[in-house]
């Protein structure tokens, strides 16, 4: 998003906000958007979007227009931002060198020499809870104005109810601050694990380089790539899917890449490709280790020329869009087989991304998860704020998830359903089939002051009980290693 001075208004910029809501944007950027066009828009030096972090209890710059470090972290109760923050009120001061509340420390770290300070807390309305603080510093051509005072209170609302409706929103909607969930709107996540899996997303978003994303199925390849898509250059034009393992071998050709009137019976009329389709932006190829053999050289010419032929057609034609594939198969075992072209192996994973599957993030991600669906379907579902019983929280950390995220966003969805009081219990998640996970969850208790690990760590000892201290029948219904069983069930108990 991009603005020239003069063209830029009050208003576009809480119509370009609204616009970002439903992407995989990245939120610093979709932040930094913000604050570069809110100080234009006001005419100030610099602008800066403190958030309350609700996990560390203090106020840190999410982004700010501060070419000069990576980020501020401060105390709630120190300096300007802070009294924003913890009076939820706007501040308006003409000379911050005079005025007790100001705190010279980030003039002093940053270099900036701060004159005029304007700032209102970011929440969802006049008597919500406050999120973070918008702040812009340093008016030209005078001090800030009361009318520039009631606009940026009413953009504090409009970025407080946006972060709402992100994966930035708060945990507790009923007290302060928000969870930093993870960089990119709509994909939760902060596990060690995912941190070099965004790192790269972030990198190969500036670039048109062809990604190939690899993981189990149910890892989420498809919402990454879509990240890719709308945090690029491309990001306004289309973001066509091919599903490889849903094309029948007569009809793969026609569906990349068209066909014309009368090329085969039933073709009444000439239809674009999905190739042709994407021109402009992001062609993603899910599974394409499912691509039949017969289609993988037209597909290698394309990868390589960028011309393809609608079936029936013999004009060549061209098309201008980047290249994302995912595939959950081990393509280096299918080119020695002999079933896929190494030629189009290595032209498709110019840049590769391995998604960890959800068992290797950590319980702690499990159940981050676990908490950002029940939110989200309760929202959906019209059922009260959500809340865990310890003993599925138990359930949750203990399954293997062979399914990965789509799994558990089924699991919570089902027991969000079967929930109308709001509690989620074992036996509302759905039916488990035997060998996933403990069947005889329902009625463990599990006190509700046990970390994680101790709380997996008690429900496999449970488990362990209820098969009469057999380890291999109960690795086998909570679906871990027999080990793991061992293991968890020597862990010391309270």
């Amino acid at each position: 998003m991009t603005y020239a001075p003069a063209a830029v208004t009050r208003l576009s910029l809480l119509v370009d906000l609204a616009s970002m809501l439903a992407r995989e944007v990245d939120l610093d950027a979709m932040l930094d958007d913000v604050t570069g066009a809110l100080a234009t828009a006001l005419r100030a030096e610099r602008a800066t979007i403190w958030l309350v972090d609700a996990e560390q209890g203090d106020l840190v710059t999410r982004v700010a227009v501060l070419p000069e470090v990576g980020q501020l972290r401060q105390p709630l109760s120190r300096g300007v931002a802070g009294h924003v923050a913890s009076h939820a009120e706007v501040v308006r001061i003409d000379e911050a060198a005079s005025d007790t509340r100001f705190d010279p420390s980030a003039d002093s770290r940053t270099g900036f020499v701060t004159r005029s300070i304007l700032a209102a807390p970011i929440r969802e309305g006049a008597e919500a809870p406050v999120r973070g603080v918008v702040q812009v510093l340093n008016r030209t051509g005078g001090p800030f104005e009361e009318s520039d005072e009631r606009y940026l209170e009413a953009l504090g609302i409009q970025l407080g109810r946006a972060l709402a409706m992100t994966t930035l929103r708060a945990e507790d909607v009923s007290g302060p601050g928000l969870v930093l969930r993870g960089p990119f709107n709509r994909i939760v996540g902060r596990s060690p694990a995912m941190e070099g899996v965004y790192e790269r997303i972030a990198l190969c978003a500036q670039t048109d380089a062809t990604v190939l994303l690899r993981g189990q199925t149910g890892t989420g390849k498809t919402l990454l790539a879509r990240a890719i898509h709308v945090n690029g250059a491309r990001s306004g034009g289309p973001f066509v899917t091919v599903d490889c393992t849903t094309l029948p071998d007569q009809l793969v050709e026609s569906e990349l890449f068209g066909h014309e009137r009368g090329a085969f019976t039933g073709a009444e009329r000439t239809v674009p490709g999905k190739v042709e389709l994407a021109d402009g932006g992001t062609l993603f190829l899910d599974e394409i280790g499912d691509l039949p053999p017969s289609m993988q050289g037209k597909l290698l010419r394309f990868l390589q020329e960028r011309t393809y032929e609608r079936v029936g057609g013999r004009t060549s034609l061209t098309t201008d869009c980047r290249i994302l594939c995912a595939t959950h198969h081990d393509l280096e075992r299918r080119v020695e087989e002999g079933t896929f072209r190494r030629d189009l192996y290595y032209r498709v994973r110019v840049v590769q991304i391995d998604v960890p599957g959800l068992a290797e993030r950590g319980p702690d991600e499990i159940l981050r998860l676990a908490r950002h669906f029940a939110d989200l379907y309760a929202a959906r579902y019209g059922r009260p704020e959500p809340r865990f019983d310890p003993s599925a929280l138990a359930a949750l950390v203990a399954h293997s998830w062979p399914g990965n995220v789509r799994e558990l966003e089924h699991w919570i969805e089902s027991a969000v359903v079967l929930a109308p009081d709001g509690v989620l219990r074992t036996d509302r998640f759905p039916d488990r089939p035997p060998g996933r996970t403990v069947a005889a969850g329902d009625g463990v208790l599990v006190p509700h002051d046990l970390s994680i690990d101790e709380a997996r760590a008690a429900y496999v000892r449970a488990t362990l009980e209820r098969c009469d201290g057999n380890k291999a029948e109960a690795a086998r219904r909570l679906g871990v290693s027999r080990n793991t069983v061992a293991k968890l069930a020597a862990t010391s108990s309270r």
